[in-house]
């Protein structure tokens, strides 16, 4: 179970610093752009609030910086081309792809994928974002190769590359006031170098160890320094995720070291898993498997918030970002308000300190931001370019694909390949959390004999869906390298409709065929996703043309492309100004004004389960802020006291502490936050006690009694 209050010092402090009443913690109103339902994910509400995480696709390994009122970020890519996205944004909610660092990582034949070679689960990751004295700096260890360095006085581009002799790893860059320049790395024992200021290769001697091993610091560092101190903010995954800092006045140390994110999963579960792979690629035949998640359904391993950092908005606010590992999705980025207490900047809120948000109010950055997508998912291939979206699994071959050669349609011309995974010019995109589909038409009248062409799920394992011309004969053609099972149907000519529809939270996925666009056949049952370490990268969706038979081939015209994400538009989930009933996840019983003038839970079936007690108006206070009324007369639901359980009250008038931020988890499940302790509603289901408002936030699997499921009274 979750752990509970906090210590009686702690939380008499605590309600010292809310006396001065909830009220005071909302901005001022502001006039917020009037909202559009979404079509893709954005994690702007329209309310001045948002909702983690920030992209629903994979985006690893974050960095953030802020430049005046500007906001910067960058990421992992891997062995995907282009690489290192750079991101702006006014307010850090709203982010806008203003392009790539590098257009082609040209480090040898394996990115190429050629002599049978592979750089999966290499290139571009962990990078450290900085900018000093009018320039950007992006820096990244390449796998075999060495620090990289990328600059630009323009973030947007042109971006110049250099190496540095020098192979240390994961590292993050200080530019000191005095002018030195310091890189931090390695894992458990914090390490130091200082850079040569011309950034050509590290300071012969300058290596040292700055934490010793055995002070619980991780890897993935971030280091900053803070009105006058040294922090480093640092990842570890021993046993399960967290983050920790350290601080020092020194940058050699001695330092001292915290926790300060723990148990953070916002209500995800750890996903299945792949196994039986090494360093050696799978090939068709090879055996592998997939584990399910361990029993009981809360583990942690490193899925709570991990790998972030810090950034200082121009009011003094802070903010922290980090990544989390959700299932077969990868890894992708979440936002957290910071609380500086101790001289340390915990991840949360007053009261709750080291548990995140899923949803708050927006920071507070002075810029009035609509909800705005990032990325332009969707490509009819009539451009001179792809959307920015796609990324090449590996260096393409310019010369093998086309936008021009059949206008409005991508052309891909087949090269040999033993299989999917080896496959020159496959186009990717990642796929889109919880739910998403995504759709092409394919004419394949250009294929030759041995060619394969189609729609992919790009991962290991992996399953696609294709047409095969087999001499003058086409066919369709699923596989699953999972099983090995291969399932071919006959075409009634080359131009098929493809389509591959995924649940990310259940990790299954169902493709289909149409030859008509309107009526789609599934084909080959549902497939099961997963998450693996041996690329370090979630599912994404590919389109390909190989040659089975070791030549080079024809070519495939892909007409469009389009995802359709189901749960994007979240603007009916808060069901402000109606009626409804309320469910504890845990115990699927309702909530109920018990007449004791308490929150309690009704039997179902019972008289009380059918009574108005268990019917709430759900009062809108703005800014996703609600107060709950019971339709029975008694009142509305109000915070007191400690936030102990029987502290959740029925009272006639509403206060500021009848205030709850709407906690929105999709699918009609949500928490309320009270705002008198920043902790969340909940029970415990095995004691039969009333509601407390004293609960860090949800478990993994949302049994643990804070999680509801809301529904609408007709």
């Amino acid at each position: 179970m979750p752990a509970r209050p906090l210590p009686g010092l702690a939380l008499t402090a605590l309600f010292t610093l809310f006396s001065l009443s909830a009220w005071a913690q909302t901005p001022p109103a502001q006039v917020l752009p009037k909202a559009t339902p979404a079509t893709t994910w954005t994690p702007d509400n329209g309310n001045g609030t948002f909702t983690n995480p920030l992209f629903n696709d994979e985006f690893s390994d974050p960095d953030i910086i802020r430049v005046g009122d500007d906001y910067y970020m960058t990421g992992t890519t891997m062995h995907t081309m282009p690489a290192l996205p750079v991101l702006h944004s006014k307010d850090l909610v709203n982010w806008r792809l203003l392009g790539y660092a590098l257009d082609r990582l040209e480090m040898g034949p394996e990115y190429r994928l050629e002599g049978g070679k592979d750089a999966y689960g290499a290139g571009i990751w962990a990078p450290a974002l900085r900018y000093h004295n009018g320039t950007f700096y992006i820096f990244s260890n390449i796998n075999g190769y060495g620090i990289q360095v990328f600059t630009a006085t323009n973030p947007a581009g042109p971006w110049t590359h250099k190496s540095l002799d020098s192979k240390i790893h994961d590292l993050s860059v200080l530019f000191d006031d005095d002018g030195k320049i310091y890189a931090v790395y390695s894992y458990d024992e914090v390490r130091l170098v200082e850079l040569k200021p011309d950034l050509s290769g590290v300071i012969e001697g300058s290596e040292r160890v700055i934490i010793p091993a055995g002070n619980a610091m991780g890897e993935g560092h971030h280091i900053y320094k803070i009105k006058g101190k040294y922090y480093i903010i640092s990842a570890n995954y021993a046993p399960v995720g967290r983050m920790q800092a350290a601080r020092s006045d020194s940058p050699f140390g001695p330092y001292e070291t915290v926790t300060i994110s723990a148990r953070e999963t916002m209500g995800t579960q750890f996903g299945w898993r792949t196994q039986g792979i090494g360093r050696s690629l799978p090939a068709p035949g090879d055996k592998i498997s997939v584990s399910p998640p361990p029993p009981g359904g809360n583990a942690f391993g490193a899925d709570p918030l991990h790998q972030g950092g810090l950034v200082e908005l121009p009011n003094g606010d802070w903010w922290g970002f980090s990544m989390m590992d959700v299932k077969s999705m990868g890894r992708t980025t979440f936002l957290s308000p910071v609380t500086w207490q101790d001289g340390w900047p915990y991840f949360g809120l007053p009261g709750n300190l080291g548990r995140s948000p899923r949803t708050w109010l927006k920071p507070a950055t002075g810029a009035t931001v609509a909800p705005t997508p990032t990325y332009t998912r969707n490509d009819d291939f009539s451009g001179p370019k792809p959307q920015a979206i796609w990324q090449w699994n590996h260096v393409p071959d310019d010369t093998k694909w086309s936008l021009s050669e059949r206008l409005g349609y991508l052309r891909l011309h087949s090269l040999p390949a033993p299989h999917f995974l080896l496959a020159r010019n496959s186009l990717t995109q990642r796929v889109i959390g919880p739910e998403s589909t995504a759709t092409t038409t394919l004419d394949a009248k250009g294929l030759k004999d041995g060619d394969v062409a189609g729609l992919g799920l790009l991962n290991i394992p992996y399953y696609w869906l294709g047409v095969v011309r087999d001499g003058k004969a086409y066919r369709l053609r699923f596989y699953d390298q999972l099983t090995h099972k291969t399932i071919e149907a006959a075409l009634p000519g080359p131009r098929v409709q493809l389509r591959v529809s995924g649940n990310y939270d259940s990790e299954l996925s169902q493709f289909s065929y149409s030859t008509d666009g309107q009526t789609f056949t599934p084909i080959g049952g549902e497939v099961r996703t997963a998450y693996q370490l041996r690329t370090f990268q979630g599912v994404r969706f590919a389109l390909f043309a190989f040659n089975e038979k070791g030549m080079n081939g024809g070519q495939a015209d892909f007409d469009d492309f389009r995802v359709d994400e189901p749960l994007a538009d979240r603007s009916q989930n808060l069901p402000v100004g109606k009626i409804v009933t309320i469910r504890n996840f845990a115990n699927d019983q309702p909530m109920w004004a018990n007449p004791h003038g308490m929150l309690h839970f009704a039997a179902n079936g019972s008289k009380e389960a059918a009574s108005p007690g268990v019917r709430f108006r759900v009062h809108d206070r703005g800014q996703g802020r609600v107060a709950l009324e019971a339709m029975d007369g008694s009142g509305f639901l109000t915070v007191v006291g400690l936030g102990l359980s029987s502290d959740v009250r029925l009272m006639k008038t509403e206060t500021p502490d009848s205030l709850f931020q709407w906690q929105d988890m999709l699918r009609k499940q949500f928490m309320l936050m009270s705002l008198r302790t920043h902790r969340y509603l909940g029970l415990d289901v095995r004691t039969g006690e009333p509601y407390a408002a004293d609960w860090p936030g949800a478990d993994p699997d949302r049994k643990d009694g804070t999680v509801l499921v809301w529904e609408e009274v007709k």
